[in-house]
């Protein structure tokens, strides 16, 4: 089997490596890519996995049976729709599908007409409207979402009047809003399997959103993950699927949505239960990092048995050891930074030990140098017996990737240590 994976991040390299240890794959390719998927496969970096037409172009260039989606923008475009048209077998939901999480009134919708626990919220499309209603919670920390794609940016938590009204009327010039309370809590990542008629559970993670230790700075794309949570036991699990995740899939049943590809559940552990702030509609970056390499079932055979509508037959292994993960960014993420800064030879390290995935990294004119590409670069991953090893072991080589300005945050895993 050959199969194209669509996107360019570490959650794209992290995929690829989980096909190249199939035993079922003799060939990857990726529409975008970079250059640690390029030592797994061809990449192609002029072809946008949101161009429909040139990925269906690449599939037959290519000879590929399955593509695979990583990232969220392809599916809300309707990349998914024009390959079933095609005929050509995809993993990943199709557009409808994917206003899980392009749309997060529409999410915000979903959840309460299928009684799933979740945060109150008021959507907004006007500026009065909105204005008002946050004049009217005056002192309260409120929740300001994007309703469209944001790239794990479009968020704003705050107690400050001025910032809030800021930051949503931004928004309102272009997309609607979504005005939320504030939960207490600490937050899990949840993932699991679709094949549309089934689904598989995957280990719990949990990542690390603001941009300096101690969650201190603005929001990322995430900086770091973990898996397992030691928070999470085994009732905690049981409650999590059968107050979030059973009602999900049988909501998309009910609403006729076909969902074969993998929904992220963004969960907050409140005093009352688990409330869930939002779904993804693919692995989450860095999560992906660390959960991938603990499957242990042919990543091959699992895709077959999604597109097979077999899930139910397949049981899926995780390892029982630890990762952490640590992502390398430039410096100056989230905010403005230097691209193609070049990247000093990486020595790989025993992959028993650690793992580093290139997340925005590209190869030079020449093909023999790699180049920053972006604001979050690498994600070194550790492994060990528990996280605090596992989390040793990351930071013992991370130190390998070298670049002008290259930062991470140093406590990826440090709550979990004493638990």
């Amino acid at each position: 089997m050959k199969v194209l994976i669509l996107g360019q991040g570490a959650r794209e390299h992290a995929i690829a490596r989980q096909f190249s240890k199939s035993t079922l794959i003799r060939g990857l390719a990726a529409a975008g890519g970079n250059a640690g998927i390029a030592d797994l496969g061809r990449i192609h970096p002029a072809v946008s996995p949101e161009n429909a037409a040139a990925v269906i172009a690449l599939v037959r260039e290519t000879k590929s049976d399955l593509v695979f989606v990583g990232p969220e923008a392809p599916a809300a475009a309707g990349t998914v729709d024009a390959l079933k048209k095609a005929g050509i077998p995809v993993i990943g939901p199709d557009k409808n599908a994917a206003r899980l999480e392009s749309s997060k009134v529409f999410s915000k919708e979903f959840m309460t007409r299928h009684h799933i626990p979740t945060a109150e919220a008021v959507s907004f499309t006007e500026a009065a409207a909105f204005s008002a209603h946050i004049k009217a919670q005056a002192g309260k920390k409120l929740v300001v979402k994007k309703s469209g794609l944001a790239a794990g940016k479009g968020v704003l938590e705050s107690a400050d009047q001025e910032e809030l009204l800021s930051f949503g009327n931004n928004i309102l010039s272009s997309d609607a809003v979504l005005v939320e309370e504030f939960l207490e809590g600490w937050e899990v990542s949840i993932f699991a399997l679709g094949d549309g008629a089934h689904y598989r559970l995957l280990a719990p993670c949990t990542d690390y959103k603001k941009a300096h230790d101690n969650d201190r700075g603005p929001n990322t794309g995430g900086m770091g993950s973990v898996s397992p949570v030691p928070w999470v036991d085994d009732a905690l699990m049981a409650r999590i699927e059968t107050e979030v995740v059973a009602p999900t899939f049988r909501g998309l049943a009910a609403d006729g949505i076909f969902y074969t590809g993998v929904v992220y559940f963004g969960l907050m552990i409140t005093a009352q239960g688990p409330k869930l702030l939002e779904y993804n509609v693919r692995f989450g970056d860095p999560e992906a990092q660390v959960l991938l390499p603990r499957i242990t079932t042919d990543f091959g055979k699992i895709a077959i048995a999604m597109t097979e509508s077999r899930l139910d037959k397949l049981p899926i292994d995780i390892s029982p050891r630890a990762a952490a993960g640590v992502v390398v960014a430039a410096d100056g993420y989230p905010g403005s930074y230097q691209k193609k800064l070049p990247v000093a030879p990486i020595e790989a390290p025993p992959e028993e030990e650690a793992l580093i995935f290139h997340a925005s990294t590209l190869l030079d004119p020449d093909g023999d140098k790699v180049l920053t590409n972006g604001g979050r670069c690498f994600t070194v991953v550790g492994f060990g017996e528990n996280l605090e090893e596992a989390a040793r072991t990351a930071y013992r080589y991370v130190d390998r990737v070298r670049f002008s300005g290259a930062r991470h945050r140093t406590d990826i895993g440090r709550k979990f240590f004493s638990s």
